[in-house]
């Protein structure tokens, strides 16, 4: 059974028993409460080009491989989509529109095949390469600017992991001013040491006698958070290990850091310039997104036609005139709204068993030549689904 989430197409000849088929269909279903009227309109199935036998079984067995790609190319913008807009479902409707239109809306109002773009005086195979062109490019294009952006967002996430954290890990660039550093000293330097909150009165306690040689009374308070609280203290340089050994005993975590001005500018620089690369990047990526949601909506949408025509053809024959329904179906009587389509549309398997019959006695009349190499069908219309995209 088809889903009821998605967009159902559906296709059967253009003969006698097909006129008035949305004014009865729309009826039964209203009669049936199986679906409101506004959720049924006509589809416009243009009249292409059929070519040969081989080619509309070779397109047959084609065209499913097609549809996969195309629809995973979609879903891949409208992932994309997503991840940009933080998952919020009112903003993503907002984005995912076709011809500034809802999806819903494209389909369910007029639709018509885009004669401009894919030419109906063009062969199945010109018009299904073309498709396949179009969408590859769509594609390849948002894989690169997905990368791109993917390359500039973990460089930014990279040098904010950074700056996150408490004291013990965290970047210091931004919390160690240059008056707590001793600086061209031969024989001193500066240590900066994270200690856990519960032993800041251990460290202020016994510091000076974690090495031989620390200055005393050297000891600041730089900096402090929930759990660690940064501490600078001044030793020789040559008690530089003894000190950090002793400190590891205690559970003191010395941070290497030495300041160097020219080099906190350009860390702070590059992480302008990245966070403005990032902002950048992600409008360019979220307006693109949009322009390729729309063109490659529409391309899937008018590849579902193409199928539409090709497998109707395949099972009704010629004259390939075909008429179509766009159903949006409601979740809740969705079985019923089967059940009604299968009972109005059974004239169409007794059609084609008595087609078979006259082909056995004889006779020359129209007899849907090329119905009888399709595989056993579950419904007597062709019925096609564009997945719904939120």
């Amino acid at each position: 059974m088809p889903s009821d989430l998605s967009t159902w197409l559906i296709a059967v000849p253009q003969d006698g028993d097909s006129e008035g088929l949305y004014q009865e269909i729309s009826a039964k279903l209203e009669q049936a409460k199986a679906l409101p009227t506004s959720n049924v309109v006509e589809l416009h199935i243009p009249t292409l080009k059929t070519g040969t036998l081989d080619l509309l079984i070779s397109l047959s067995e084609e065209l499913p491989k097609f549809d996969a790609f195309f629809t995973g190319a979609v879903a891949k913008i409208v992932d994309t989509l997503r991840n940009l807009l933080n998952n919020d479902p009112q903003k993503l409707a907002q984005h995912t529109l076709v011809e500034e239109k809802t999806c819903d809306d494209y389909l369910m109002k007029g639709w018509k095949w885009n004669v401009g773009k894919y030419g109906t005086q063009r062969g199945l195979r010109e018009l299904v390469d073309g498709l396949n062109k179009e969408m590859t490019s769509i594609d390849n294009v948002m894989k690169s600017k997905v990368n791109n952006y993917n390359l500039a967002k973990g460089s930014l996430a990279q040098m904010q992991r950074k700056k996150a954290g408490n004291l013990s890990v965290k970047s210091l660039v931004d919390v160690v001013p240059r008056e707590v550093m001793v600086q061209d000293s031969e024989y001193l330097e500066t240590l900066l040491v994270a200690v856990p909150s519960p032993l800041t009165k251990e460290w202020q306690a016994k510091y000076e006698r974690l090495a031989s040689m620390v200055v005393p009374r050297s000891s600041l308070e730089v900096a402090t958070d929930s759990e660690f609280t940064l501490y600078s203290v001044v030793v020789f340089k040559r008690q530089h290990d003894q000190f950090v050994q002793k400190c590891r005993e205690s559970k003191f975590i010395v941070r290497e850091f030495t300041f160097d001005e020219e080099s906190i500018i350009k860390q702070r620089q590059e992480q302008q310039d990245l966070s403005l690369a990032e902002k950048e990047m992600w409008t360019d990526l979220l307006r693109l997104s949009r322009t390729n949601f729309s063109e490659a909506f529409q391309v899937l949408v008018h590849l579902k036609i193409l199928r539409l025509f090709v497998e109707s053809v395949l099972r009704y024959g010629l004259p390939a005139n075909y008429i179509g329904l766009v159903i949006k179906p409601d979740p809740r009587p969705s079985k019923r709204l089967i059940t009604v389509l299968t009972s109005h549309f059974t004239y169409l398997n007794k059609q084609r068993a008595g087609k078979k019959s006259k082909k056995a006695s004889g006779t020359d009349e129209y007899t849907g030549e090329y119905q009888s190499l399709m595989e056993q069908e579950f419904y007597d219309f062709v019925l096609f689904e564009v997945p719904s995209v939120l």
